[in-house]
Protein backbone atom coordinates (compact mmCIF):
# COMPACT_ATOMS: atom_id res chain seq x y z
CA UNK A 1 0.00 0.00 0.00
CA UNK A 2 1.63 3.10 -1.02
CA UNK A 3 0.19 6.73 -1.21
CA UNK A 4 2.11 9.61 -2.69
CA UNK A 5 1.80 13.45 -3.43
CA UNK A 6 4.13 14.80 -6.75
CA UNK A 7 5.21 17.49 -8.10
CA UNK A 8 6.85 14.97 -10.99
CA UNK A 9 4.92 13.03 -14.10
CA UNK A 10 3.24 9.47 -13.24
CA UNK A 11 4.45 6.81 -14.31
CA UNK A 12 1.46 4.35 -14.64
CA UNK A 13 3.32 1.24 -16.03
CA UNK A 14 6.29 1.44 -13.33
CA UNK A 15 3.26 1.81 -10.72
CA UNK A 16 1.61 -1.24 -12.32
CA UNK A 17 4.72 -3.34 -12.24
CA UNK A 18 5.07 -2.19 -8.63
CA UNK A 19 1.70 -3.64 -7.43
CA UNK A 20 1.87 -7.03 -9.95
CA UNK A 21 2.37 -10.33 -7.93
CA UNK A 22 1.97 -13.48 -8.79
CA UNK A 23 -1.31 -14.02 -6.49
CA UNK A 24 -2.86 -11.47 -8.12
CA UNK A 25 -5.24 -12.59 -10.53
CA UNK A 26 -6.94 -8.94 -11.71
CA UNK A 27 -5.74 -5.68 -11.65
CA UNK A 28 -7.85 -2.42 -12.57
CA UNK A 29 -6.23 0.88 -12.87
CA UNK A 30 -7.73 4.69 -12.63
CA UNK A 31 -6.15 7.87 -14.31
CA UNK A 32 -7.65 11.37 -14.04
CA UNK A 33 -6.40 13.76 -16.54
CA UNK A 34 -6.87 17.47 -17.20
CA UNK A 35 -9.61 18.26 -19.76
CA UNK A 36 -9.94 20.94 -21.76
CA UNK A 37 -13.73 22.38 -20.52
CA UNK A 38 -15.56 22.89 -17.06
CA UNK A 39 -19.02 23.94 -16.68
CA UNK A 40 -18.73 25.14 -20.25
CA UNK A 41 -15.38 26.64 -19.94
CA UNK A 42 -12.25 26.36 -22.21
CA UNK A 43 -9.83 25.16 -19.66
CA UNK A 44 -5.93 25.61 -20.51
CA UNK A 45 -4.22 24.30 -17.41
CA UNK A 46 -4.77 23.52 -13.70
CA UNK A 47 -2.62 24.54 -10.72
CA UNK A 48 -3.06 21.71 -7.61
CA UNK A 49 -1.90 22.78 -4.20
CA UNK A 50 -1.68 20.19 -1.27
CA UNK A 51 -1.48 20.34 2.65
CA UNK A 52 1.95 18.52 2.23
CA UNK A 53 2.05 17.07 5.50
CA UNK A 54 -1.48 15.82 5.79
CA UNK A 55 -2.24 14.62 2.38
CA UNK A 56 -0.07 11.89 2.46
CA UNK A 57 -1.44 10.52 5.60
CA UNK A 58 -5.13 10.86 4.75
CA UNK A 59 -3.98 9.15 1.31
CA UNK A 60 -2.64 6.23 2.86
CA UNK A 61 -5.10 6.06 5.31
CA UNK A 62 -7.65 5.50 2.31
CA UNK A 63 -5.91 2.67 1.31
CA UNK A 64 -5.51 1.34 4.03
CA UNK A 65 -9.62 1.14 4.33
CA UNK A 66 -10.04 -0.16 0.59
CA UNK A 67 -7.53 -3.24 2.41
CA UNK A 68 -10.01 -3.24 5.05
CA UNK A 69 -12.85 -2.99 2.65
CA UNK A 70 -12.31 -5.37 0.27
CA UNK A 71 -10.49 -8.45 -0.79
CA UNK A 72 -7.35 -6.98 -1.96
CA UNK A 73 -4.27 -8.00 -2.56
CA UNK A 74 -2.70 -4.79 -3.08
CA UNK A 75 -3.04 -0.95 -3.52
CA UNK A 76 -1.57 2.51 -4.63
CA UNK A 77 -2.17 5.74 -5.77
CA UNK A 78 -0.11 9.35 -6.67
CA UNK A 79 -1.60 13.06 -6.74
CA UNK A 80 -0.21 15.36 -8.95
CA UNK A 81 0.56 18.84 -7.69
CA UNK A 82 1.98 21.63 -9.17
CA UNK A 83 1.16 23.67 -12.53
CA UNK A 84 -0.19 20.73 -15.14
CA UNK A 85 -1.51 21.41 -19.27
CA UNK A 86 -4.22 19.99 -20.66
CA UNK A 87 -4.29 16.10 -21.00
CA UNK A 88 -1.77 15.33 -17.89
CA UNK A 89 -2.06 12.92 -15.81
CA UNK A 90 -3.35 14.84 -12.49
CA UNK A 91 -4.03 11.78 -10.49
CA UNK A 92 -3.47 7.58 -10.80
CA UNK A 93 -4.91 4.64 -8.54
CA UNK A 94 -3.70 0.67 -8.98
CA UNK A 95 -5.65 -2.50 -7.47
CA UNK A 96 -4.86 -6.03 -7.10
CA UNK A 97 -6.55 -8.74 -6.18
CA UNK A 98 -7.39 -12.38 -6.50
CA UNK A 99 -10.43 -11.82 -8.83
CA UNK A 100 -10.93 -8.65 -11.03
CA UNK A 101 -14.27 -7.69 -8.91
CA UNK A 102 -13.07 -6.40 -5.96
CA UNK A 103 -10.38 -4.26 -7.92
CA UNK A 104 -13.17 -2.56 -9.78
CA UNK A 105 -15.58 -1.81 -5.97
CA UNK A 106 -11.72 -0.94 -4.25
CA UNK A 107 -10.40 1.37 -7.17
CA UNK A 108 -13.72 3.48 -7.22
CA UNK A 109 -13.48 3.78 -3.61
CA UNK A 110 -10.16 4.87 -3.33
CA UNK A 111 -10.50 7.48 -6.03
CA UNK A 112 -13.82 9.05 -4.43
CA UNK A 113 -12.24 9.00 -1.08
CA UNK A 114 -9.33 11.09 -2.58
CA UNK A 115 -11.36 13.20 -4.03
CA UNK A 116 -13.43 13.89 -1.15
CA UNK A 117 -11.20 13.52 1.83
CA UNK A 118 -7.94 14.53 0.83
CA UNK A 119 -6.08 18.40 1.05
CA UNK A 120 -5.49 19.00 -2.05
CA UNK A 121 -7.25 21.91 -4.02
CA UNK A 122 -7.43 22.75 -7.63
CA UNK A 123 -7.37 26.07 -9.63
CA UNK A 124 -8.64 26.43 -12.93
CA UNK A 125 -7.10 29.04 -15.86
CA UNK A 126 -9.27 29.56 -18.47
CA UNK A 127 -8.74 30.68 -22.64
CA UNK A 128 -10.35 34.14 -21.79
CA UNK A 129 -7.75 34.56 -19.43
CA UNK A 130 -9.93 34.16 -16.13
CA UNK A 131 -9.18 31.89 -13.07
CA UNK A 132 -10.93 29.96 -10.45
CA UNK A 133 -10.46 27.89 -7.51
CA UNK A 134 -12.71 25.00 -7.97
CA UNK A 135 -14.77 23.61 -4.68
CA UNK A 136 -14.85 19.90 -4.13
CA UNK A 137 -16.26 20.41 -0.62
CA UNK A 138 -19.92 20.02 -1.12
CA UNK A 139 -18.99 16.67 -3.29
CA UNK A 140 -21.13 13.87 -1.98
CA UNK A 141 -20.01 10.86 -3.83
CA UNK A 142 -17.83 9.40 -1.10
CA UNK A 143 -18.09 8.57 2.43
CA UNK A 144 -15.62 6.44 4.57
CA UNK A 145 -18.40 4.10 5.97
CA UNK A 146 -19.85 3.30 2.53
CA UNK A 147 -18.39 2.25 -0.93
CA UNK A 148 -20.37 5.05 -2.64
CA UNK A 149 -22.96 7.66 -1.51
CA UNK A 150 -24.23 8.68 -4.91
CA UNK A 151 -21.94 7.98 -8.11
CA UNK A 152 -23.71 10.54 -9.81
CA UNK A 153 -22.62 13.13 -7.64
CA UNK A 154 -18.91 12.98 -8.73
CA UNK A 155 -19.50 12.89 -12.70
CA UNK A 156 -19.04 17.00 -12.36
CA UNK A 157 -15.28 16.85 -10.58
Amino acid sequence: MKFEITDHSIAPSALREELLSLKSGGYCSYEGWVRNTNEGKLVKKLQYTAYPELAPAIGQKVLIEAKEKFNIIGASAVHRIGLLSVGELAVWVGVTAHHRGDTFLASRFIIDNIKYRLPVWKKEYYADGSSSWIDNSGCDCADPNNLVVDPAACSHH
